[in-house]
């Protein structure tokens, strides 16, 4: 059997456990914590398939493992890579309280709708994110994804960070601070857990189901939904199929580029993605941000005109959706394709238009497919009648970058 025990800011494991282990193994600091038996051996977590084969050798003998982990090691911690190599019936696990739990504890917040993600070992970027969209977010931090790194790429978002370090120790500290604060600073190695806030909203409502806010129940909302000039809006008919080719989830990154109303971004938003909606018009940009907070979501707006306002945006977007036309589409569809790590996705009205935006995709190095979209809806005629009245045909392209590049990271 391998006993998992989480220590920290738990229970520490008991005398009988640590007389009968005949391996100990944990990080340096849990080991020194703790009374061990001079007969024991000892493994120093680094890398994890060294200790995994050491573990597997007393497995293969029944002789007992005691393996301590900080808090709860069964929330992204070692017990999935344990159960994952030993099975989950040869695992004895005693969780402690995990470091998520401890720092909302610390400064008197419920945590059952914040959302928790790991920057430990995975990419920074998905962190940054999740925590541009939504209000309460916990990230578990790595080297090179600590807060300084969190805060420098948060430097214009309207977030607090909650750095806790130490958590169960004497050298606790737990300390609220802006992303540029965060940035300016060296934090070492202690730090458990960073919480990122938008205290307007960190309290959140009563919940029945944990996790982050209710996904949508529909989407492709009726132009009715949104503040709009002159009818200048995404139709819901091609907001429904840019949506499905964006694919818009927690994690990414969406831009919306010629935003207009905003329609495309505060959808995106809505699924759970960070977006950033840019838009040249002084109007055009208010009516963004109005309808990201007429819906309850946090859309980044940009002024400027694309490409130009492109160059000034950092971070590679997931997916783009260009709205919009006139001359400068094709330049606008080859810069977006360029930094794009996943699809591109444009709107059209104009014929003359799609040969360029297609060519400026393959160029690329995306594979390419479009449709022409025609709707006609029910209207109401007098005399309890119905008729269809058409919309204005719309062509909708899509470009997606081959699985390989994707998984390498490679924004062409």
């Amino acid at each position: 059997m391998i006993t998992v025990v989480g220590t920290g800011t738990g229970a520490a494991p008991s005398d009988d456990l640590l007389a009968g282990a005949g391996l100990v193994v944990g990080g340096r600091r849990h080991l020194d914590a703790a009374r061990l038996p001079e007969t024991a051996e000892r493994v120093v977590l680094g890398p994890l398939a060294p200790a995994l084969d050491t573990i597997g050798e007393y497995v293969e003998k029944d002789r007992p493992v005691l393996v301590l982990a900080s808090g709860d090691p069964g929330f992204f911690g070692i017990v999935r890579v344990l159960a994952e190599r030993f099975g989950p019936e040869r695992l004895d696990v005693r969780p402690g309280v995990s470091s998520v739990a401890a720092a909302f504890a610390r400064i008197g917040l419920p945590w059952d709708d914040a959302v928790v993600v790991s920057a430990h070992g995975r990419e920074l970027r998905t962190a940054v994110n999740v925590c541009r969209a939504q209000p309460k977010t916990a990230v578990l931090t790595g080297p090179g994804a600590g807060p300084a790194e969190l805060g420098a790429a948060l430097r214009d978002a309207a977030r607090v960070l909650v750095v806790a370090s130490g958590l169960g120790s004497d050298a606790e500290r737990v300390e609220r601070v802006t992303p540029a604060e965060a940035a300016a600073r060296d934090w070492g190695t202690a730090v458990s857990v960073v919480l990122c806030l938008d205290e307007a909203r960190a309290l959140g409502a009563v919940r029945t189901v944990a996790g982050p806010g209710e996904r949508p129940a529909g989407w492709a909302l009726e132009e009715a939904e949104f503040a709009h000039r002159d009818s200048m809006i995404t139709k819901f008919e091609v907001r429904a199929l840019a949506l499905a080719r964006l694919g818009p989830r927690p994690g990414d990154l969406v831009w919306d580029v010629g935003a207009g109303s905003g329609s495309v971004a505060v959808e995106c938003a809505r699924l759970g993605a960070a977006v950033t909606a840019v838009e040249k018009t002084a109007d055009g940009v208010e009516r963004v941000r109005a309808n990201a907070v007429a819906h309850g979501v946090d859309v980044r707006v940009v002024r400027g005109a694309a490409p130009d306002a492109l160059t000034d945006l950092a971070e590679e977007p997931d997916a783009v959706f260009v709205g919009g036309g006139g001359r400068e589409l094709p330049a606008i569809v080859a810069a977006c394709a360029r930094r794009a790590r996943r699809t591109v996705v444009v709107a059209m009205a104009a014929l003359d238009r799609v040969p360029a935006a297609r060519e400026a995709l393959t160029s690329a190095g995306f594979t390419c497919d479009g449709v022409l979209l025609q709707s006609s809806r029910l209207a109401p005629l007098p005399g309890d009648v119905t008729r269809l009245a058409a919309t204005n045909p719309v062509f909708l392209l899509w470009g997606v970058r081959p699985p390989a590049a994707v998984e390498e990271g490679v924004a062409q």
